[in-house]
């Protein structure tokens, strides 16, 4: 049996594990169905709830949301939308390396044969060894492109042997350019003919086309 294989199949007792993973997800994605994040867009944040408060309880709830699969994107418009760039910014990071860690966390005390069947072997092995000898510069390279998924990099760098201060700190450095083109769009939504506007709107299609490009590239080498 080659290494790939193994590493594809789950043990039976690794069954348990993903169990658990699933309804440690499940839960997470009933709480964000449950408080309707997106009422925030619709209706403002709480007269109650101002200042460093909000951005705080916003990190929190972007960083669950973000560990249930909510896309990111969206919660770094809404950052923007509900809080302005120069406040949605540190809510968006703040909330993404949250995410990030739980996740992390999450993944390493669930083990690799719970995490195993979510991710292909290849990818899985690949991801090990990178990650391993490389860790932060690997994770930066994956936060900067915007092609990787999320998830897909907090649960590899879990199952490699990559620390979680290096892990928590290249998702932060990596994850800025991107998030702040969001958040920027976000907090401009309303003028969407102003320049900072249509700027932060190029900056995200130029570089979606490069991980699309790069992707395409990759995969045709495979």
């Amino acid at each position: 049996m080659s290494e790939v294989t193994a590493l594809s199949r789950p043990r039976p007792a690794s069954w348990a594990r993903l169990a658990l993973l699933v309804v440690l997800l499940s839960g997470a994605a009933a709480s964000v169905l449950v408080w309707e994040p997106q009422r925030l867009l619709a209706h403002g944040w709480p007269a109650q709830l101002t200042g460093a408060a909000a951005v705080v309880l916003f990190a929190a709830g972007y960083g669950l949301c973000a560990l249930a699969f909510v896309p990111r994107p969206l919660l770094n418009v809404g950052a923007g939308a509900l809080f302005g760039a120069q406040a949605g910014l540190p809510a968006a990071l703040a909330g993404t390396v949250l995410g990030a860690g739980l996740a992390f966390v999450l993944g390493r005390i669930l083990g690799r044969d719970a995490l195993r069947p979510l991710l292909r072997g290849r990818v899985l092995l690949a991801a090990d060894r990178q990650l391993s000898e490389h860790g932060f510069r690997t994770m930066l390279a994956m936060r900067l492109f915007p092609g990787v998924p999320f998830a897909a990099a907090n649960y590899s760098a879990a199952l490699s042997r990559m620390r979680l201060a290096p892990f928590l700190l290249a998702t932060a450095l990596g994850s800025v350019p991107n998030t702040g083109a969001y958040v920027i769009a976000g907090s401009r939504a309303t003028t969407p003919t102003s320049p900072v506007f249509l700027v932060a709107m190029g900056f995200i299609a130029v570089t979606g086309l490069a991980a699309v490009v790069v992707a395409a590239r990759t995969r045709r080498k495979r």
